[in-house]
């Protein structure tokens, strides 16, 4: 029989935080544990991928700044003006290394004269993603995200400003955001699915989905990778993508203005679709050349196996700034590495967390509502109390990741006189079962709901609950 666990008691509308305070096992060693279980291959591949330092945002309050960070600062805005001032900022020619260049390190083009690297252009008002270079405290957010994509090297930070501004120059410059209506009836219906926003991290960022396995469908695939031009209108769409968002961050110097990526390789292509890679690769570098320091994180989950021999191949692409910024897990640890990021209410429901689509969700719960996280241990009951005081309708809903647990739900009346009445029958959970389980409850009586969970495995379970008291009504 399974030990019975202390009750977690909850007295009102606010639940309390009932998690166990343990530290928890880096996310980014999924794999490791992962292939020790048995799970996949050797954990000496596995360990090649994770990061050697764990990225962390600096602040863009200028008061924060080192001396030198401050100097460096101060130099690339005198740079600036000068370049602006003489009409010697942007050339209408950007400089696009090419991946074959690339891939034989011919990459060096950062050494020359910041004047001779740009062709005059009539001077103004220069701006990227609608932020002027040299205005306000947001300028100098955006400046930030320059020098430390180059290691505050100021020259080196100056020219890629140019280039940028160049690049965006060709692409459409500040209405690069704007949607094609042409290729909106098209490929980008198709692609709603694969890349999409949803909801925040828990420090405010907005996340960023890319579902890989959606390109399992040939013709999908083939409208977006099959030729050098379908490659390049996909680069196109993925770029205005991130440009609509972008503009939608804060600017200020205590505002958020990056992004959480989350990669679900979920049934993605393996390494011998040719054209998905060279899309990648393509998207990595223009990214990373244009648009600095906008990833807070890069969150990869479900990772198989040959993803290692891919990510090895990207790996000499990457700054180590950039590196530092990936976690990666294997499918059994998806869930438990999405919620150290970002929390359960806000991860959509395929990867175990709480929020639907709008058209499928349960009405009286949103984002907004908070959910209890408790880890149930192994061969153990966790019992969910909600104490009632008065005469009101209770709401609830709950998932365990998983699931593999026994699910039962009761009222149990204050009153000696009073009789248990079962809401839910206990119930063997499955994986194939609806991942979360909607209730509600019209109480006539002091008493408690009471929700049991049984977990007869050897393995622990996450249980998501949330609650909601609402007027009683006949």
């Amino acid at each position: 029989m399974a030990e019975e666990t202390p009750v977690a008691h909850i007295a009102d509308n606010n639940p309390p935080l009932t998690e166990q305070q343990q530290p928890k096992p880096d996310p980014s060693l999924a794999l490791d544990e992962e292939r020790q279980k048995g799970g996949t291959d050797s954990g000496k591949s596995a360990a090649f991928i994770q990061p050697a330092v764990s990225f962390k945002e600096e602040s863009n309050l200028v008061s924060d700044l080192s001396d030198s960070e401050r100097l460096a600062l101060d130099e690339l805005r005198t740079l600036l003006r000068q370049a602006i001032d003489n009409n010697t900022l942007i050339s209408p020619h950007p400089i696009e290394p090419k991946i074959e260049e690339k891939e034989k390190g011919e990459n060096e083009d950062d050494n020359r004269n910041p004047v001779e690297a740009f062709r005059r252009t009539p001077s103004g008002l220069v701006s990227i993603w609608g932020i002027p270079l040299l205005e306000d405290d947001r300028s100098d957010v955006l400046l930030l995200k320059f020098l430390r994509a180059r290691d505050f090297r100021v020259k080196d930070a100056f020219e890629m400003i140019g280039r940028t501004i160049s690049w965006r120059g060709k692409f459409g410059g500040d209405d690069m955001g704007q949607e094609d209506e042409g290729q909106r009836a098209g490929d980008e219906h198709s692609m709603e699915k694969v890349v999409f926003m949803h909801g925040h991290d828990r420090e405010g960022h907005p996340v960023c989905y890319n579902v890989y396995g959606e390109f399992r469908d040939r013709d999908l695939y083939d409208r977006m990778f099959s030729d050098e031009e379908k490659r390049r209108r996909f680069l196109k769409w993925r770029i205005r993508f991130l440009e609509s968002n972008v503009r939608k961050l804060d600017f200020g110097p205590g505002g958020v203005n990056t992004l959480v990526q989350v990669n679900d390789l979920k049934g993605a292509p393996g390494p011998g679709r040719t054209e998905l890679r060279i899309a990648t690769r393509q998207a990595l570098l223009l990214l990373q050349d244009n648009y600095p320091e906008f990833v807070a994180k890069q969150v990869f989950i479900n990772v198989p196996w040959w993803y290692i021999a891919f990510y090895a191949m990207l790996s000499p692409f990457m700054t180590q700034r950039t590196k530092s910024k990936f976690v990666f897990a294997g499918p059994a640890r998806t869930a438990d590495t999405l919620f150290k990021y970002i929390s359960p209410e806000q991860v959509p429901i395929q990867y175990g967390g709480l929020s639907v689509d709008s058209c499928d969700c349960n009405p009286e719960f949103t984002m907004d509502d908070l959910a209890t996280e408790v880890t149930i241990k192994p061969t153990t009951k966790q019992f969910v109390e909600i104490l009632v005081s008065e005469r009101c309708i209770i709401v609830w809903e709950l998932r365990v990741v998983g699931w593999e647990v026994t699910y039962g739900a009761e009222f149990v009346p204050s009153s000696k006189d009073g009789y248990t009445v079962i809401i839910q029958k206990a119930k063997k959970m499955r994986p194939s079962d609806d991942p979360v389980i909607s209730s509600r409850y019209k109480i006539s009586e002091v008493g408690k709901i009471v929700l049991t969970m049984d977990n007869p495995s050897f393995k622990k379970r996450k249980l998501l609950y949330r609650y909601k008291v609402l007027p009683y009504t006949d």
